[in-house]
């Protein structure tokens, strides 16, 4: 493989790249504008790891009421909590995309013409990958999130390794007392199926036995739509809004109505959120379409605030190649332009060492409504 040198066109990266890397992220940032979803954002904050490493820490039993004690007297001992943790390397990931010989000789072109063409013209075909490799950091963040968070365990490519598809498996260590399965398969029984007490079980135990209040539960698209169509749930809904005919004669209520009378109750003071999303994969130039939660699992937590995303600095960062020109994209992700001959290639690639890990796992709580509970 021909060795890096610098890119073809470095006036116009010395010129634009910083610029166009940041508008690149406050794009993908803008939840107004962006028609892609990013809840990794949302719902972790990022962390610098100076090790390199990973970690997910709970503590158990850690609410502890303090003691009434008499003036002078010693001060009752407390059972020091119980830490678990789980840890690793943060692997590498990343994509490559060029310019080849045809699209270069287009670019030659239109910079040959400058005086009858836009500047801009030149800059988005130069460009053109930029938005694509930041992109595809977000997307396997997304995914390894989603993933995770539903089943408490996810994958993250290694960049280093050359066979596609092999990477390093994070495990954040969900607690099997806080593993659910419902008591009637929710799918196809709709008046039997009883969402509601399989949350309110859960609920109750977060509440009575851990000292948890449960704020917010996330579910895929169809589990929702099984658990609206219940008889259930419907029932639930008609006494919210006081009507007084037959719960098997109206239409399942929407997510809105959903959370609308649950908050009638005080059993159910949480929010549903649902869960619609795809990845596309690539392998060997196939792309494929993933949906990273887990079918049919429900988590239920106590904040929309979940974990952290957890970053690490590599090689490339710490020794730059002088001839390729970078930018870094939302403090973890390093863009790079450069060139390469045989055959002549202009580049744009992204690299980060980067994983979203799941924190305080004795708050979070599994349903999965497609399994029945012994």
């Amino acid at each position: 493989m021909s060795e890096k040198s610098e890119s073809m066109f470095i006036q116009y990266v010395d010129k634009y790249f910083k610029g166009v890397v940041v508008r690149v992220v406050d794009k993908l940032n803008d939840k107004q504008n962006n028609p892609l979803t990013y809840l990794f954002k949302e719902m972790l904050r990022k962390e610098l790891s100076i090790s390199g490493k990973w970690e997910s820490i709970s503590t158990l039993n850690s609410r502890v009421s303090a003691d009434f004690v008499a003036m002078d007297s010693t001060l009752p001992l407390k059972r020091r909590d119980a830490i678990q943790k789980a840890s690793g390397d943060i692997a590498k990931s990343g994509m490559e995309l060029w310019l080849n010989e045809t699209q270069l000789t287009e670019l030659d072109t239109l910079i040959a013409l400058k005086s009858q063409v836009q500047e801009s013209d030149i800059i988005a075909k130069l460009f053109i990958d930029t938005p694509r490799v930041i992109t595809g950091i977000y997307e396997l963040m997304e995914k390894s999130f989603l993933q995770g968070f539903s089943t408490g365990v996810t994958v993250i490519g290694d960049n280093d390794n050359p066979n596609v598809g092999i990477g390093v498996r994070l495990e954040y260590g969900y607690l099997d007392a806080n593993k659910f399965g419902a008591s009637v398969l929710w799918a196809n029984n709709p008046t039997t199926a009883k969402p509601l007490d399989d949350l309110r079980r859960i609920v109750k135990k977060a509440k009575d036995t851990d000292g948890n209040t449960i704020t917010d539960v996330w579910m895929d698209d169809v589990t929702f739509e099984h658990m609206a169509a219940s008889d259930q749930m419907k029932s639930h809904y008609i006494w919210s809004i006081n009507y007084l005919g037959k719960a098997e004669n109206v239409p399942a209520p929407t997510l809105e109505q959903v959370n609308a009378a649950l908050k009638r109750d005080q059993k159910f003071r949480f929010n549903i959120h649902i869960i619609d999303r795809s990845v596309v994969n690539e392998k060997n130039g196939v792309r494929t379409t993933v949906t990273p939660w887990q079918a049919g699992m429900v988590i239920l937590s106590t904040s929309t605030q979940v974990g952290v995303l957890t970053y690490a600095r590599f090689a490339e960062m710490n020794h730059p190649d002088p001839t390729v020109s970078y930018q870094t994209a939302d403090e973890y992700i390093l863009v790079s332009k450069y060139r390469k001959n045989s055959p002549l290639s202009e580049f744009t690639s992204s690299q980060a060492r980067v994983v979203p890990v799941i924190c305080n796992v004795d708050q979070i709580y599994q349903l999965d409504s497609k399994t029945v509970q012994a």
